[in-house]
């Protein structure tokens, strides 16, 4: 009777979550004790939810049965293939009654509600960060322990994050099967979907509470809000350097350890930055699909083409909140903050030199390393630094 009436007589002695239902609050207990009853018998997973358990003895099974008709997506989830289905309805059934927010999934709608209440019940004892979804402290842990339990059985990729995986195994799979009806794009995730959809509509739903800042995705909001903050949890053990953003820890990361992850398939070209890879295939492929429509420059790249046409417009969106620069690239107000803050983020290894840019950092590696990766095509001639092959060049043209 209490699903008739909305009465949730029963309640957790510890947190005091309350349910209709006996099951309910038998599985929440299991968040507490962390009981987890439901055992894999191929592998050592186990869970606290029994339908957990199903989903995962799909990946042993390889069984995807439930089918979009619109795309080919397929899963081995009932309830994955729902929520898959509302990006091409568009539908968010699930809605805020204190704002106009809806969402596609029950679980964005829970995350949402805690801005209204502020509440973060979940802490890191390492460092003090806050977060209102439990799932969330979960992986913030693992930026202090290091721990990987995502691992790839077709190469020894390990991720911290499923959904990390998950973009990983579509690269043995080429499996793109997210695509948008208004144009040519496809990707591997529904995320990026969602995301790239705001580019045609406009949408920015992720509002900023404190001032008028508005985001079409909301890793762009929650990098925002730390301006407000100041918060900055996550810490480089190596220099002392610290980010709002974990994804800005692990590239800064890159500058101690020399790692670039992102190959080219076409020629020993590697990066340290998922976006200077794919500037640099366009160089093989010669694709430069944007195209300023007041002069004839043309672009490999959505964003350089922003940039540029602020050279038309003279807008400097970026504003330093200490004197009156701006910037038309958030790259260029970073550089200058830290003539005021003094900060030098970036170190080497080798000899402690520090800088305020990571660019100036690759640069002085070189001096260690004696690479030299500017090539000359018309003589045997390379350098450290593409400035110094532009002035070898000169001589080949005779300026």
């Amino acid at each position: 009777m209490s699903k008739h009436t909305g009465v949730k007589t029963l309640m957790c002695g510890e947190c005091g979550f309350r349910t209709a239902n006996r099951s309910n609050l038998s599985r929440h207990i299991r968040t507490h004790t962390g009981e987890k009853p439901y055992k894999c018998d191929q592998c050592d997973y186990s869970t606290t939810h029994k339908s957990a358990l199903n989903r995962h003895m799909a990946k042993h099974t390889g069984n995807k049965p439930y089918i979009c008709d619109e795309c080919g997506y397929r899963t081995a989830s009932r309830s994955h293939l729902s929520e898959h289905m509302r990006t091409h309805t568009g539908e968010r059934p699930y809605k805020c009654d204190q704002c106009d927010f809806s969402a596609s999934h029950k679980g964005n709608l829970k995350k949402h509600k805690a801005k209204h209440t502020g509440n973060k019940p979940y802490m890191c004892d390492e460092c003090g960060y806050r977060t209102a979804d439990k799932s969330y402290l979960t992986r913030h842990m693992r930026t202090h322990t290091g721990m990987k339990p995502y691992k790839c059985d077709q190469c020894d990729y390990s991720a911290a994050r499923k959904v990390s995986l998950d973009h990983h195994l579509t690269k043995h799979t080429g499996e793109k099967p997210f695509m948008c009806e208004q144009c040519e794009y496809r990707t591997t995730n529904k995320y990026y979907l969602s995301e790239h959809m705001r580019t045609h509509a406009g949408e920015k739903p992720y509002k900023c509470d404190q001032c008028d800042y508005s985001a079409s995705h909301k890793g762009n909001l929650d990098k925002h809000m730390a301006k407000h903050t100041g918060e900055k949890p996550y810490m480089c053990d190596e220099c002392g350097y610290r980010t709002a953003d974990r994804s800005h820890l692990t590239r800064h990361m890159r500058t101690h350890t020399g790692m670039k992850p992102y190959k080219c398939d076409q020629c020993d070209y590697s990066a340290a930055h998922k976006v200077s890879l794919d500037h640099h295939l366009t160089k093989h492929i010669g694709e430069k699909p944007f195209m300023c429509e007041q002069c004839e420059y043309r672009t490999s790249n959505r964003s350089s083409l922003t940039v540029h046409m602020r050279t038309h417009t003279g807008m400097k969106p970026y504003k330093c909140d200490q004197c009156d620069y701006s910037a038309s690239c958030k790259g260029n107000l970073v550089k200058h903050m830290y003539k005021h803050n003094g900060e030098k983020p970036y170190m080497c290894g080798e000899c402690g030199f520090r800088t305020a840019r990571m660019s100036h950092l690759t640069v002085h590696i070189r001096k260690h390393t004696g690479e030299k990766p500017y090539k000359c095509d018309e003589c045997d001639y390379s350098a450290a630094q593409k400035f110094h092959l532009d002035r070898h060049v000169a001589k080949h043209n005779g300026e």
